[in-house]
């Protein structure tokens, strides 16, 4: 049997009514999309065109991006961020996940106190601890490269343990006894029986570290900015504001443009997982 068509009104109706529905939704997602609109229409403008009244480029600069590329070794610097960011995540994860168990799964005396040591350290402001820092890392002579940014994340993070501890005690201790009856370890507990569960949480965690250390601009300002070919995309943007021309808004544009392309598209691809990590237990029912 053959199903009526729906009424041209009733159509109407249904889709003003979803729209009203999702109005708060639809005004929000505007005015973030406002932003990145006002991005891309500057990056394909003259930079003449930038600074005027205009609000659409006439006509459309696509050679804008091809300068930005050409205008300092655009690929060594984005290979120099994923490097940054890539080993940044590891060495938070493989660091974390060991602590985050100790903390939350094992039985042990001073357990609580060194929760709370952990805990504490997040109640440091950066600057406090920005200086002895960088006195240590110049006496290992590391200042210049990226080696002061990747190497202390993986003796862990305090966020990251955090968020890791409190998802890993949402997983029934049952299941960790009964490996224990079968004669596992706690490292093949560990491997085979928590990691397993706390996947959408890790990913959470790597997600999390790889787009701050993406987007960290003062840390390798300062550690490498002495080192031009130890920078990375977010400090090496910053001479397209330096230039003899002076600052040429549209090509600043392109190349936060280009910058942000990664970000977006890792988050589009792990969305899912970054919600399931922040929100479900480790089991689902």
């Amino acid at each position: 049997m053959a199903r009526r068509p729906v009424p041209p009104a009733i159509r109407r109706r249904r889709v003003l009514m979803s729209v009203a529905n999702h109005s708060v939704a639809i005004a929000l997602s505007i005015m973030f999309l406002v932003p990145f609109v006002f991005i891309l229409a500057t990056a394909l403008m003259t930079n003449q065109q930038a600074l005027s009244p205009s609000i659409w480029p006439d006509p459309f600069r696509w050679s804008n991006f091809r300068e930005v590329l050409t205008a300092f070794p655009f690929l060594r610097y984005t290979l120099n961020s994923f490097t940054y960011a890539g080993l940044a995540t590891v060495g938070v994860v493989l660091s974390c996940v060991p602590v985050a168990y100790a903390l939350s799964r094992l039985r042990w005396r001073g357990r609580q106190t060194a929760f709370l040591l952990v805990l504490s350290t997040l109640m440091l402001p950066p600057q406090v601890t920005i200086v002895p820092l960088y006195v240590i890392f110049v006496r290992l002579h590391w200042i210049g490269s990226l080696k002061p940014l990747i190497i202390p994340l993986f003796f862990g993070d305090a966020f990251s343990i955090f968020l890791l501890r409190q998802f890993f005690m949402t997983i029934p201790q049952e299941l960790s006894d009964a490996a224990r009856v079968d004669g596992a370890s706690e490292l093949q507990i560990l491997t085979r029986v928590i990691v397993p569960l706390a996947k959408p949480a890790i990913a959470a965690v790597a997600l999390f570290q790889f787009l701050y250390s993406w987007n960290d601009f003062f840390s390798p300002l300062l550690y490498a900015g002495n080192s031009p070919e130890s920078w990375t995309l977010a400090v090496a943007l910053t001479q397209l504001t330096t230039l003899s021309r002076g600052v040429l808004w549209n090509l600043q544009m392109a190349g936060a443009l280009l910058f942000t392309i990664p970000v977006i598209i890792i988050f589009f691809f792990a969305q899912k997982v970054f919600v399931e990590g922040v929100t479900l237990t480790g089991v689902k029912g």
